[in-house]
């Protein structure tokens, strides 16, 4: 597993990039060899340390980001939520993580944010389905249109981008995100 390491905000001694590398390197049994790890620290208000632990392999992305008043238990809270997510969908991803990741034994002295396995959910549902026309329109409008419609997203086929399919979306901190097709 490759690692990349930013600072936000805050300047960390080596060892805390050591650590976390450390941490989440014992995950790297779940994940084929392309795998890369962005690990994002930063200091927020009030003093809370957080991680931001970002995971690409093979065309999957986990995504997990804890706060604590400690960088190395924010650390330790990350990699435990981020095998909880694994564990907890792993029929899904079996065949997008490394062959045989879930058959190894663990020695509980190696790895001591193990998360017990959890009962696996049953099959997504879709409980409601809609069908509207995607209409060519610029970002600004398509941020209206959600707005007007008081949702959290909406697609559209964005004008700036030859009418290539596009997606905002109102982000927790109230600003938007766009989402675009890679053409």
């Amino acid at each position: 597993m490759k690692f990349v390491f930013t600072d936000k905000k805050v300047t960390l001694p080596d060892s805390i990039h050591a650590y976390a590398e450390k941490k989440v390197g014992k995950l790297d049994r779940f994940f084929k060899e392309d795998a890369t790890a962005t690990i994002t620290f930063s200091v927020e208000k009030e003093r809370l340390n957080q991680v931001e632990i970002t995971i690409r392999s093979s065309g999957t992305i986990f995504r997990v980001s804890e706060s604590t008043s400690d960088m190395h238990a924010s650390i330790d809270a990350a990699v435990t939520t981020l095998e909880r997510q694994i564990r907890k969908n792993k029929t899904r991803l079996e065949k997008r993580l490394r062959q045989g990741a879930f058959e190894r034994a663990l020695d509980v002295e190696d790895f001591p944010t193990f998360a017990p396995d959890e009962p696996e959910e049953g099959e997504y549902r879709i409980v409601r389905s809609k069908t509207f026309p995607i209409k060519p329109m610029t970002r600004d409008e398509a941020i209206l249109q959600m707005n007007l419609l008081g949702h959290s997203f909406f697609a559209f086929r964005d004008e700036d981008a030859n009418g290539a399919f596009a997606l905002v979306y109102r982000r927790y901190d109230g600003d938007y995100g766009l989402i675009e097709d890679e053409l």
